[in-house]
């Protein structure tokens, strides 16, 4: 899509108050009258719905009552134009349109569109090749959504059809990514001037479906007085940071990591760290582990140096060696866990903070240093909530939050996995990362973040960075794996030769 956007458009996070303000900079100080950015909003809509759709046949558009149903009015009348039939349902009365979008409904009649008003049980998009368009409610909506809302959204839902969300889908919170109650379920959705932040975590990526974004051709000065809350992340602008090895290179220059976890019966986990480790490039990588799984996981990386321990005395000397620790996968919460970790922390070293060892950390099974700068803690949802003594929901309700939360409490850098996964840096800024799918909803695939992470953080460099290019490498090696073997079936470990093969990807080309 068309935009002058500045270059750091591309990642930046806005709130709905500070995207309102955006256009009424654009209005006001730059003398953009709104109807021209309406009638772009609207002929960016309508151009993108025929890009996805070139079979439409019939087109139904459903109003609500502010600018966004503006939009919608412009769409139809574009529809009407072009000759396609369209249909308008109204959920607000056109008697409350003001301004801006009462010049869109006139447009809209203008041009012969018949618009009327949303009768519960009416049937939408009766013939064949329909297209809806969502242009119920925008940035502006606050608390759960009005009964006739929920009415009107629930048959867009309940038809089956293709839908196109205009600016954001009908119901999602646009700052936080939660469900106000109900909201449309979107295939397409565009969003214009800024991008919102509730649409790239939480429900917002399954709700919003494949995001298109259009700058209107507002001028960049438009977004001086406005700082986003937070940054959409880009592997690859990521990856130009990593340094080049020099032709002297050797082992000892790039660090020594060492996993801590494998209770009895979940080998695997610390095994996929330790691989997982090694395919980033630390210059060493043990496995301080279970004496019992000592053998299996030589077997399967015979490059890792792997160590059976049976307390937390006989891991201390090893502990003399490695410059960055992976604490938790497959560590279990039994008294040897607790061993484990308590003679983790015990180091000061940097550490990854992952799976059990999050358990136990929220049970205050750790008796010292709870609040420390060195640490990335990776929790996901059900973890963050018990780290945070609250429900599941509330996290999900709103996950930015939810990341300031735990570094307030907990200190270091966190990584709250999930859809749109949520980075809190040890300054508090907000980064998202919107790679990875739903085939990540398998057993392991924390574990091999957590080795990505301690991989990268073993060669020196800066925590809060590592942090977001473990996450996004993690999430584009997904998408990779789904790309070329599908969604289903796929395995943790799937996930590494990907990594690897991104990682080096500057290094190739």
């Amino acid at each position: 899509m068309t935009n002058s956007l500045p270059k750091t458009a591309a990642t930046a996070l806005y709130l709905a108050e500070q995207v309102q303000k955006l256009d009424r900079c654009a209005i006001d100080e730059h003398g953009i009258p709104g109807i021209r950015l309406m009638k772009q909003a609207g002929r960016a809509a309508f151009k993108l719905l025929l890009k996805q759709w070139p079979q439409v046949e019939h087109i139904t558009v459903m109003c609500g009552a502010g600018n966004n149903a503006g939009d919608g009015y412009i769409v139809a009348a574009l529809a009407a134009q072009r000759r396609i039939p369209v249909d308008v349902f109204h959920v607000a009365e056109p008697d409350q349109l003001t301004g801006d979008a009462l010049l869109a409904f006139e447009f809209a009649r203008h041009e012969g569109v018949i618009v009327q008003g949303y009768m519960q049980g009416q049937r939408l998009g009766d013939m064949a090749n329909t297209v809806l368009v969502d242009a119920l409610l925008g940035t502006g909506a606050k608390g759960d959504v009005r009964p006739n809302y929920a009415m009107a959204i629930k048959a867009v839902n309940d038809s089956q059809l293709p839908v196109l969300a205009i600016d954001l889908p009908s119901g999602l919170s646009a700052d936080t990514g939660a469900v106000l109650g109900s909201a449309i379920r979107a295939d397409v959705t565009i969003t214009y001037i800024g991008m919102k932040q509730g649409l790239v975590t939480g429900q917002g990526p399954a709700l919003a479906g494949r995001l298109e974004f259009d700058g209107l051709n507002v001028p960049p000065q438009v977004y001086e007085n406005q700082t986003p809350v937070s940054q959409r992340l880009q592997l690859d602008s990521l990856l130009k940071q990593l340094p080049h090895r020099d032709a002297d290179a050797h082992k000892g220059h790039f660090g020594h990591a060492m996993v801590i976890g494998g209770e009895l019966g979940f080998a695997g986990a610390a095994a996929m760290a330790g691989e997982a480790c090694a395919r980033m490039g630390a210059g060493l990588t043990s496995v301080a582990t279970r004496s019992e799984h000592v053998a299996a996981i030589i077997s399967r990386c015979p490059e890792l140096m792997v160590a059976g321990v049976s307390s937390g005395q006989s891991l201390e000397p090893l502990l003399a060696k490695p410059s960055v620790l992976i604490v938790g996968p497959g560590l279990g919460q039994t008294p040897w866990s607790e061993q484990m970790l308590q003679q983790a922390a015990k180091t000061q070293l940097p550490m990854v903070v992952d799976a059990d060892a999050l358990n136990l950390l929220a049970g205050e099974r750790l008796l010292h240093n709870v609040k420390r700068d060195n640490w990335i803690l990776t929790p996901h949802p059900g973890e963050a909530a018990r780290l945070l003594n609250c429900s599941i929901a509330e996290v999900q309700h709103d996950r930015v939050a939810a990341a300031r939360a735990l570094q307030n409490q907990y200190g270091g850098t966190i990584i709250l996995k999930g859809s749109g996964t949520v980075i809190c840096s040890s300054e508090q800024q907000i980064s998202i990362s919107t790679a990875g799918n739903p085939g990540m909803a398998t057993g392991g695939t924390g574990d091999v973040l957590s080795g990505l992470l301690g991989g990268l953080w073993a060669q020196g460099f800066a925590q809060d960075w590592v942090a977001q290019l473990a996450v996004c490498l993690h999430g584009a090696a997904a998408d990779l794996a789904v790309e070329e073997n599908g969604m289903r079936g796929l395995l943790a470990t799937d996930l590494i030769p990907y990594a690897r093969q991104l990682l080096n990807a500057d290094v190739q080309a």
